[in-house]
């Protein structure tokens, strides 16, 4: 089994639970949902295509892991839509090393491998996730690019476990120009609904992901301002 790897670097998590902890992330290549506002458009666009992806077995990023982060670094599989791949290999391979192995995904197909924690944002606008991965997800992310997109994401997480907290991060073009209509409909939301919470992409104020060599630094502007870099 062989994973085409779009970037890989260590920072640390930027958003939902585990905001802040050391992190080794694995971005693999390649979605369908095609969201406007992408932040990794790099992954599907054709304006953005990289020169060529990597492709690495599972024993190979364990290792790059293992050469690149510390012992305690969660690892991050991402993308794209990671859940598109068979990650059992890869899972038991970052097991093997002592590695929790966490994901964040649309939820569009089954889950495959022995994953740690699973990070659900859901595309309404777009497949939406299946009922087995919203019955799995530990915390929901619904990325908030227009005050409906609260309740679009809600409609979709039938079946949700009790304990999984559910986030309303506001699209970073809209956070960074301080849309008051997206960031005072959170707010409200929150306020009515106190299972819901407020996030934040803390990593793109520190700018944290740059200071990773092998991480993509071209300015892809979907969703954004070109010049900023979003």
């Amino acid at each position: 089994m062989k994973y085409p790897v779009y970037e890989r670097f260590y920072t640390w998590q930027g958003e939902g639970v585990h905001l802040g902890r050391a992190a080794y992330f694995i971005r693999l290549y390649g979605c369908p949902q095609a969201c406007p506002w992408c932040d990794s458009a790099g992954t599907w666009h054709r304006d953005y295509r990289p020169d060529g992806v990597t492709l690495m077995g599972a024993d190979e990023l364990a290792e790059v892991v293992r050469a690149e982060s510390p012992d305690g670094a969660v690892v991050v599989v991402t993308g794209g839509e990671p859940i598109l791949f068979d990650l059992n290999p890869l899972t038991d391979a970052l097991h093997a090393l002592g590695r929790r192995v966490h994901i964040e995904t649309s939820g569009i197909a089954p889950l495959r491998g022995a994953l740690d924690w699973v990070t659900l944002s859901p595309k309404p606008f777009g497949q939406p996730p299946l009922p087995e991965v919203v019955a799995r997800a530990d915390e929901v992310k619904i990325i908030v690019h227009e005050p409906g997109d609260i309740q679009a994401g809600l409609d979709t997480l039938s079946g949700l476990p009790q304990d999984a907290v559910i986030w309303l991060h506001p699209e970073w073009s809209r956070a960074r120009e301080r849309d008051l209509g997206v960031l005072n409909a959170i707010t409200q939301a929150v306020k009515e609904n106190p299972r819901l919470r407020a996030g934040y992409q803390m990593h793109k104020l520190y700018r944290a992901d740059d200071l990773d060599a092998h991480s993509d630094k071209r300015l892809i502007p979907l969703g954004g301002n070109a010049a900023l870099g979003y």
